[in-house]
C-alpha cells in the first residue's frame, strides 16, 4: 500500500509521514527529494512551479507507485499533489493508494514556513499553492492544526492502519 500525505507547504507533510510511516514499520519517500534540480532552483528563486515544470516530477513518482506497489512495498509518501490531475496519475489504483490531506488555514502555514529554516521554499510563494489547491474528493481529510501524534493516531484509524504492516 501506499499512503500519500498530501498538502500545501507549512502543512506537514514530511513530519507526518514519517512518523506515519514509523509508526507502521514502513518506508518513507519525501516528494520533494524528487524533483529534478531545476524546480528547486526555480522554486528557491521564488518562482512558482508549473504543470510543465512538475511534468517530469510526476512521472518519476508515478513510476515509484508502480514499482512500490508491483513489489509490494508499504511506502508513505510526502507530496503536495495540490491538483486533482496530479492525484489522478499518483492514485493508481485507489485500493492500494490511498489519499490523506493535511488540511489548515493559510495563516497557520504561513506562521510555520516563517519558522522553518534552510528549506528551498520560501514563503511567498505559499498564496501560489493554494490558489493551485483543488481540495481532494475522497481523502482523509485530517486538521493540520493538530499535535502530530493526534493527527498519526488519527490517520491509522482513519485508513485502518491500526497495526504495523497493515498495508499488507
Amino acid at each position: 500500500m501506499v499512503v500519500i500525505v498530501m498538502g500545501v507547504s507549512g502543512s506537514g507533510k514530511t513530519t507526518i509521514g514519517r512518523l506515519l510511516a514509523e509508526s507502521l514499520e514502513w518506508s518513507f519517500v519525501d516528494g520533494d527529494d524528487r524533483h529534478p534540480q531545476s524546480n528547486l532552483d526555480k522554486m528557491r528563486r521564488g518562482l512558482a512551479l508549473t504543470d510543465e515544470d512538475r511534468e517530469p516530477w510526476l512521472l518519476h513518482l508515478q513510476a515509484e507507485i508502480r514499482r512500490w506497489l508491483a513489489s509490494s512495498r508499504d511506502v508513505v509518501l510526502a507530496c503536495s499533489a495540490l491538483k486533482a490531475s496530479y492525484r489522478t496519475r499518483l492514485v493508481i489504483d485507489p485500493s492500494l493508494v490511498r489519499l490523506v490531506y493535511l488540511a489548515g488555514p493559510y495563516s497557520l502555514m504561513a506562521q510555520r514556513l516563517k519558522g522553518r529554516s534552510g528549506h528551498f521554499f520560501p514563503d511567498e510563494l505559499l498564496a501560489s499553492q493554494y490558489a493551485a489547491l483543488e481540495e481532494p474528493v475522497g481523502a482523509l481529510v485530517v486538521d493540520a492544526s493538530q499535535r502530530p501524534d493526534d493527527i498519526v493516531r488519527q490517520v491509522r484509524i482513519g485508513l485502518g492502519l491500526s497495526s504495523p504492516r497493515a498495508g499488507r
